[in-house]
């Protein structure tokens, strides 16, 4: 018998689904079926076509869709679910139709116009992974996208996958973690309310985006410290970047009647920086300025930003608040240059980014010994490095040491002092924690991260005012990173409420022991003990040498033994190791 050939190429491959398709189908089929169709016909294909994709597969409740590139694929599902999501923001949610993708990278059969192979196969059991309204990817598409894509993903951790061999990395979209706000309009403070949404990089360099965000991020600080002022925090400023969505829509979703939005040019030793202030609802121009100057004046120019913003929205500013904006924190551009780029790393994900983020830190240190936030960042890198709280006393103590030089440096720093206060947290030194916590929150009020720092400190001390910190936290940053999660999840298993605190911890990656630890916990003391040993089982594969006692000792910086039994029962009721 002659040998058959069969074609193959490696593709992308983006699997659709509708969420509660049956559901939606069985309580009104024809206006399910229309709006179905509708979307499709608006939405959908225009998406799918703007970004190169072929329909491989057309299904009732989804699709499959062929991509040559794994960056199309991306941008075009997170264009899909942006697009709907805003579309059906203000249907009934029993009728709103919810989408979720997996895109997976692979070897696949051709068959005239369909496509056959484990590359279909992947794509559709990570769509059933996603959260409604969410994008989960495998690890060859992750890699794939690196320095290619802004569109962030977090790793949770390895999955087996129905009919699957062997495991599958999974990354899950970044936004999906705050499903609940997106689309949701928040109301506004009863205070002027300004997001600054991540300025454009002109340069003509990609690379040099750390520089354009350090920009906007170091604009955010200077607006933060003003107590008239709410301000978005950077975390949920940046998560519209490039998202076809326009800014009143941005307003209303961040809850804030004034955007910043403005650009970033660097060229040899100049600078252009052109910014512009805009009312959110109407799209009216407040106010708009360019400055073409050197680069050491760059600290001048984020400065006056800040002064004609302040003076728009709130009027005259108070002499000690124009003394806190005159301050240069460094007179080297360099050290300043290395401090961008070690907080880009630090904020990353890859296995070496925050050994590459203490090379920056200690750079920026070298070249400019009275850099307080260098240092400060440089002490809290190295404990983050060794484990956290976990760390070997004599990091902590070294960090500690470092960071106090750090407040030393700028006393009226409020990142140093946050920062210290972590220090003092993971030494167990709850007092110093504290003090250092409320100075950074007194200096800097908008400090979203202090903020729920400081509500996840007092829950370990057993006190009940921290969710009043937490919840302010999360106003002020509504599309914040996964530690939020697992502090309030944290604080919530510390007050017995296990039920919301299942809800916060189970956003967060499997490979985050500290977190899974908890949730094993909370599920053996509702009673559920299948999911509870499940987890613990969670536990053990990524810790095959977990310890109870070990654990409660290195990682737990519960201040009230009674809380630290508790606890320890629902671990061992989970079934894992004493």
């Amino acid at each position: 018998m002659a040998n058959v050939r069969v074609e193959r190429r490696l593709a992308a491959i983006m699997a659709v689904d509708i969420v509660g398709y049956s559901r939606l189908v069985e309580t009104d089929e024809a206006r399910t079926l229309a709006e179905i169709r509708r979307l499709r016909a608006q939405i959908v294909d225009r998406i799918v076509a703007d970004h190169k994709g072929r329909f491989v597969k057309m299904m009732g409740d989804g699709a499959i869709i062929e991509f040559g590139s794994v960056v199309d694929a991306v941008a075009c599902a997170v264009a899909l679910q942006e697009d709907v999501t805003s579309d059906q923001a203000q249907i009934p949610s029993e009728h709103r139709i919810v989408y979720r993708i997996g895109i997976s990278l692979g070897d696949v059969v051709v068959d005239g116009d369909d496509l056959l192979g484990d590359g279909i196969n992947i794509a559709a059991r990570l769509e059933a992974l996603a959260d409604p309204g969410g994008i989960c990817i495998s690890d060859t598409v992750w890699k794939q996208l690196a320095g290619k894509s802004s569109v962030a993903f977090e790793d949770i951790g390895e999955r087996k996958l129905k009919n699957m061999a062997q495991p599958v990395r999974v990354f899950r979209w970044a936004e999906a973690t705050v499903a609940a706000v997106r689309g949701t309009h928040l109301p506004l403070p009863d205070k002027p309310s300004i997001a600054v949404l991540p300025f454009d990089n002109l340069s003509g360099q990609p690379e040099d985006t750390y520089f354009s965000d350090g920009i906007t991020e170091d604009i955010i600080t200077g607006l933060a410290h003003f107590r008239s002022l709410f301000v978005i925090a950077r975390n949920s400023s940046f998560a519209f970047r490039g998202k076809p969505i326009n800014l009143a829509e941005i307003g209303r979703r961040l809850g804030v009647s004034y955007l910043l939005e403005g650009s970033v040019r660097r060229a040899g030793d100049r600078v252009r920086i052109s910014a512009q202030l805009v009312e959110a609802a109407s799209g009216a121009h407040v106010w708009a300025e360019r400055y073409d100057r050197h680069l050491d004046d760059v600290f001048a120019v984020q400065d006056e930003v800040a002064q004609m913003i302040v003076s728009a929205l709130v009027g005259r500013i108070e002499d000690a608040d124009l003394k806190r904006l005159a301050r240069t924190p460094t007179d080297s551009l360099t050290a300043y240059d290395c401090l961008l780029r070690g907080l880009a790393y630090f904020r990353g994900y890859a296995e070496d980014d925050n050994q590459k983020a203490c090379e920056m830190f200690e750079r920026a240190a070298v070249l400019d010994p009275h850099y307080a936030v260098a240092h400060a960042y440089l002490a809290f890198v190295r404990i983050a490095m060794c484990g956290y709280a976990s760390a070997p006393a004599e990091v902590l103590a070294a960090s500690r040491a470092l960071g106090t030089h750090a407040v030393a440096l700028d006393p009226q720093e409020s990142r140093c002092h946050r920062l210290l206060a972590q220090t003092c947290l993971f030494g167990r030194d709850h007092d110093a924690a504290e003090h250092h916590l409320r100075r950074s929150t007194d200096l800097n009020p908008n400090d979203a991260d202090g903020l729920m720092q400081m509500g996840f400190l007092l829950s370990l001390r057993g006190r009940a005012d921290a969710f009043g910190w937490m919840e302010a936290a999360i106003r002020l940053n509504p599309f914040h990173p996964l530690w939020y999660n697992g502090d309030l999840g944290g604080a919530l298993c510390t007050f017995r409420r296990y039920n919301e605190a299942v809800q916060a911890l189970r956003r967060l990656p499997d490979r985050w022991q500290w977190s899974s630890v908890r949730l094993a916990a909370c599920y053996a003391h509702l009673g559920q003990l299948k999911e509870a040993q499940a987890q613990a089982a969670v536990v053990m594969r990524f810790r095959p040498d977990f310890s109870t006692a070990e654990f409660l000792r290195n990682s737990i910086l519960l201040e009230h033994d009674e809380d630290r039994e508790h606890l320890r029962d629902g671990l061992i009721k989970a079934g894992l190791p004493e």
